[in-house]
């Protein structure tokens, strides 16, 4: 007997060019890279250049993951980019990176989970491999959450940067006894009445304008780490593996102290945890494959290598998946 698994073949980020500093954020906004740095652990962030849309970002984070895969746009049949900051109302996104990558085949579509959106994606290609719906899934988290900042609200605007990463799953038979490979257990949770401690104060239907990213940032903190930790736990126990067993612990890049509240929790030791806020900020959907990216880029993870993904946001939302790398 065989069975079907969505291993991972490869993987790309992109960060705009433009890195905007503590230190020059606060010759407009009343604070301090002492202030930043010892709340946050960022010390700078990229942003979009005028003009450069998200699409623009999921376009070459997904050539840079095409090229580490040896595959076309050809060899793609399934797109889910998850973003909060899509180029317009509609069409989807995804439908536009696949207009810019040059195909005609396949299925394009958003996901909506905020900076947990990259989690559900995996999950959600994952479903669709294992199904036979899909061969190949491009799994994209993109944004350019400078758009919807108030940038005089210092309690939220030095927390955010713009970016985009890719993973390419694709669709392998391995007969039952065979070693496990790719994503071996996802777990997604979402609780809508928590939804005005993280939100947009703007949108189609209420407003009629795009409004400015809003939180209580208390209140996430204060439930960040427990919810991390229960699908952590639930991912462990369905694919019957241990903290212990992780190579590699790679969580939303929110804030630095959440990453060791929560490595802290689990047990996982502080040099298996891949940290990319003190350089990007956080990037919303796009952190956590940007962390991959550059995690596999420079060596660090490595094939047959055991490693855990998570991810927090507005809902809320939040999930976790185990990938045998």
């Amino acid at each position: 007997m065989s069975r079907i698994q969505s291993q991972v073949r490869g993987t790309g980020g992109y960060l705009p060019e433009r890195i905007l500093t503590n230190d020059e954020l606060s010759k407009f906004v009343d604070t301090s890279d002492e202030w930043i740095v010892q709340r946050t652990g960022i010390t700078q962030r990229h942003i979009a250049a005028q003009g450069e849309l998200t699409s623009d970002l999921a376009l070459k984070a997904s050539q840079n993951a095409l090229e580490n895969a040896g595959l076309t746009p050809e060899d793609i049949d399934l797109i889910v980019v998850a973003t909060t900051t899509p180029d317009r109302t509609f069409p989807a996104t995804a439908a536009i990176l696949q207009n810019k990558l040059g195909m005609r085949h396949g299925v394009a579509f958003d996901i909506q989970a905020v900076c947990s959106g990259f989690v559900f994606g995996v999950a959600t290609a994952d479903s669709y491999i294992r199904s036979g719906m899909a061969r190949r899934a491009l799994v994209v988290g993109a944004e350019t959450a400078s758009r919807i900042l108030d940038w005089s609200d210092r309690t939220t605007c030095v927390l955010f940067g713009d970016g985009a990463g890719a993973m390419i799953l694709e669709a392998t038979e391995v007969a039952d006894d065979a070693p496990e490979k790719g994503v071996l257990a996802c777990s997604l949770r979402t609780d809508g009445g928590h939804w005005d401690k993280l939100y947009v104060d703007g949108g189609v239907s209420s407003t009629r304008s795009i409004g400015h990213l809003r939180m209580e940032g208390r209140e996430v903190f204060k439930h960040a780490v427990g919810m991390i930790s229960d699908v952590v736990e639930d991912v462990l126990e369905k694919s019957g593996k241990t903290t212990g067993d992780l190579d590699w612990f790679v969580p939303h890049q929110a804030n630095r102290r959440i990453i060791d509240g929560a490595g802290r929790k689990l047990g996982v030791p502080e040099a298996k945890v891949i940290v990319t806020v003190d350089r990007h900020a956080n990037t919303s959907a796009a952190s956590v494959p940007l962390a991959l990216a550059e995690a596999s880029a420079d060596g660090r993870i490595k094939s047959g290598q055991l490693v855990m993904i998570e991810a927090m946001g507005g809902g809320f939302t939040w999930g976790a998946c185990l990938l045998r790398w």
